[in-house]
């Protein structure tokens, strides 16, 4: 099966009560325009999309194809990432810099002080020398979250990251 674009989201009302087969994409790959994938049921799945996914990503819940009485959806699996907690604002551009500065991906986190980022052993320690608190989970990515450049309110203080 080839699929060229992406039709929905399983959220949509048209697809609620549809039948789910997942294709895999991890979180690396959810921007590149060409796979070969195996849904979770056993079927072979060519992915072709064109260059509107370089900026928008493929998202949890995509739908990429209908087969027979099976909605074909991305599946974003989850992944080692840095949960990063930073209790003095006066830290927040520092850390969002040197998270950007080894062109890692980030995301915002639950609050406000609260960043995500992927997993690797020297940023976690890079994080944690500067002042932040760095720990380390399973999460699922949510592209919806990712900061590419952002003005950051905190305490009224205006922020200005760029990253990616």
């Amino acid at each position: 099966m080839l699929v060229e674009k992406v039709i929905g989201n399983i959220n949509d009302e048209q697809f609620k009560n549809s039948n789910i087969d997942y294709v895999d994409i991890e979180w690396h790959e959810a921007f590149k325009k060409l796979h070969r994938k195996t849904s979770q049921s056993g079927i072979e799945v060519g992915i072709k999309l064109d260059n509107d996914i370089l900026t928008r990503g493929l998202r949890q819940g995509d739908v990429l194809a209908i087969n027979e009485d099976n909605v074909i959806a991305v599946n974003i699996p989850k992944d080692k990432a840095l949960v990063v907690k930073v209790d003095d604002t006066h830290l927040v551009p520092k850390v969002c810099y040197e998270i950007g500065n080894r062109h890692a991906t980030l995301f915002e986190g639950s609050s406000h002080n609260e960043f995500i980022t992927i997993y690797s052993e020297p940023m976690k320690e890079m994080l944690e020398k500067i002042g932040a608190n760095a720990t380390v989970e399973e999460i699922q990515f949510d592209f919806n979250k990712s900061i590419s450049s952002a003005l950051l309110y905190v305490n009224n203080i205006l922020f200005i990251s760029s990253i990616k």
